[in-house]
């Protein structure tokens, strides 16, 4: 496994006002980057508003590395046009994975994040114990473009023989 941490899920919501890049729309897809890692969502065609859902894992041998999330407006005939990207930083929800939290209440608060200039958070984010498992919600302010949010909400998979500490 060669110093696996565990898998990190990251489940893409939906993208808020993303800019338009062709005659009226766009046709947004995300791609989230960490270290060598690079996964992609699926095609929205000609939607500023689109609602994914859709989830994306990664392998987690690192667990200071920045995440990187980028959207591109698929273009058939030329290059994708960029439309924004987000950094964020997954430190704060891997604390919250290590708190026992056994005979918690699902749906309790474990910690809030306030936006600053630094994180791209466009509201303040929740890690929640909900369900038996710690959840953080984050509503990213995309950079580098006029306009754009992108929700999305992030789960641990733990992976046999791996640790987290």
């Amino acid at each position: 496994m060669n110093n696996l941490k565990g898998l990190l899920r990251i489940r893409i919501k939906r993208g808020v006002n993303l800019a338009i890049r062709d005659l009226n729309t766009s046709d947004p897809y995300i791609i989230i980057r960490m270290g060598k890692q690079k996964v992609k969502t699926r095609i929205m065609e000609r939607d500023v508003n689109p609602v994914w859902n859709e989830d994306l894992t990664l392998f987690v041998y690192n667990t200071n590395l920045p995440i990187k999330l980028e959207v591109y407006d698929h273009d058939f005939f030329s290059t994708d046009d960029k439309m924004g990207d987000a950094e964020f930083d997954i430190q704060p929800f891997l604390e919250g994975l290590k708190k026992n939290l056994k005979n918690v209440p699902s749906g309790t608060i474990i910690n809030r994040i306030k936006p600053t200039k630094s994180n791209w958070l466009a509201e303040e984010s929740y890690i929640t114990w909900r369900n038996n498992v710690v959840v953080q919600d984050l509503c990213l302010r995309l950079r580098n473009v006029e306009c754009g949010e992108v929700e999305i909400e992030l789960h641990w998979i733990d992976v046999p023989g791996c640790k987290l500490v």
